[in-house]
């Protein structure tokens, strides 16, 4: 009788151990560095028609994993709601830029398809974004489409970035780097447009930069973008001003509204923003401070972005380098993939880590965020 009601104890601690375990974020997959191998970074997500999920990132070589070491797209998968990953290591094609490809977005057109956008690195005045679809589900791809046709530049669209809106119309934000034949950090900003499910592209009409109240040019940089419920672009981008800064547009990326500097801190690194399905809620993962680029946060805004709340951290490790953020909502969880490096550490060598999250998680933090 004894050893019945310990055997019902154990299983019912057990029990109550895996649910609270399946409450909180979980770590379900780390890409580590190893010999030959000082980077795996920059993914994106898509999920398969028969429920795997597909997890496209670069692979780069050799013994430094800076942004001009050599990278090619390779890709893992996961048929478990993205608790447990496969990995081959291979190319899912030839390398083609010259340095490296890199920073995939994946995106499932509204015809069926998927589309993948990544840049093809040549040097520190090349790199332009290209496309490819798969309508066999990822198992082949096209030949790829140029989406800065005519252009030679150094532009930056990060990994997770791409979009397709209700219309139709498909928006890469980029960031334009080479300026007068020298590269520089004051980046000018564009979006790459496409109406036609991605067979041509072209630059908006407008591209623009940050200028505070004094008339002062700041540095603005990796933007993203994301469909407001009215029908506007929302864009927002790191910059040097202690927040991030954004803008708005009413015509669907061609133009934008006066950028300015947003109501949360953040140093100058990466955010990401992407729709919570089941709630409606913006979905924010960014470095909550004006430091470095620790911790991750999350947040939520239920008012399009006017205002965050449920601030939580997913990283906190004071040494830590948590940026470059994919998102992918499966069922009532989100998949959250990301940097995973010490900063300052030379050579550079930089993995990824993949947790998972329960949407509910993120409305049981009632946090603000700071200004």
């Amino acid at each position: 009788m004894i050893a019945r009601t310990l055997i019902l104890l154990l299983l019912t601690c057990s029990s109550f151990s895996t649910h609270l375990l399946a409450q909180t974020p979980q770590t379900v997959m780390t890409l580590p560095t190893g010999p030959d191998n000082p980077r795996n970074t920059e993914g994106g997500f898509v999920t398969l028609k028969d429920g795997r999920i597909l997890y496209i990132y670069s692979r780069f070589m050799g013994i430094s994993g800076g942004d001009d070491a050599h990278g090619y797209l390779t890709a893992c998968t996961s048929d478990d709601g993205g608790m447990t990953w496969t990995n081959h290591d291979e190319p899912i094609f030839p390398r083609e830029g010259k340095e490296n490809d890199m920073s995939a977005s994946l995106l499932r057109l509204a015809d069926g398809r998927i589309a993948l956008f990544y840049l093809v690195k040549h040097s520190i005045m090349d790199c332009r974004l290209r496309m490819r679809t798969s309508s066999d589900e990822a198992k082949t791809w096209s030949d790829p489409v140029d989406c800065m046709p005519g252009e030679t530049n150094y532009f930056v669209v990060n990994n997770d970035r791409v979009i397709q809106t209700r219309s139709g119309r498909l928006i890469a934000p980029a960031a334009i780097h080479v300026r007068d034949g020298k590269w520089t950090r004051e980046s000018d900003i564009a979006c790459y447009l496409s109406d036609d499910a991605g067979k041509t592209w072209r630059r908006g009409k407008q591209t623009f930069h940050g200028i505070n109240e004094s008339g002062t040019r700041y540095q603005t940089q990796e933007p993203g973008v994301v469909e407001l419920k009215d029908g506007r672009i929302l864009l927002w981008c790191r910059a040097n001003i202690g927040t991030q800064a954004y803008a708005y547009s009413d015509d669907g990326g061609e133009t934008f509204s006066p950028m300015k500097a947003w109501n949360f801190s953040s140093p100058v690194s990466p955010a990401s923003i992407k729709r919570i399905p089941s709630t409606g809620d913006l979905l924010l993962v960014w470095n909550d401070g004006t430091g470095r680029r620790t911790p991750l946060n999350v947040a939520l805004s239920s008012d399009e972005g006017a205002t965050w709340t449920h601030n939580a951290a997913i990283e906190t490790d004071p040494k830590g380098w948590f940026c470059y953020t994919a998102i992918h909502f499966v069922d009532d969880r989100v998949l959250l993939a990301y940097w995973l490096t010490e900063q300052l550490k030379r050579p550079l060598k930089i993995g990824t880590k993949i947790v998972s999250v329960p949407v509910d998680w993120f409305y049981q933090n009632d946090g603000g965020v700071s200004q």
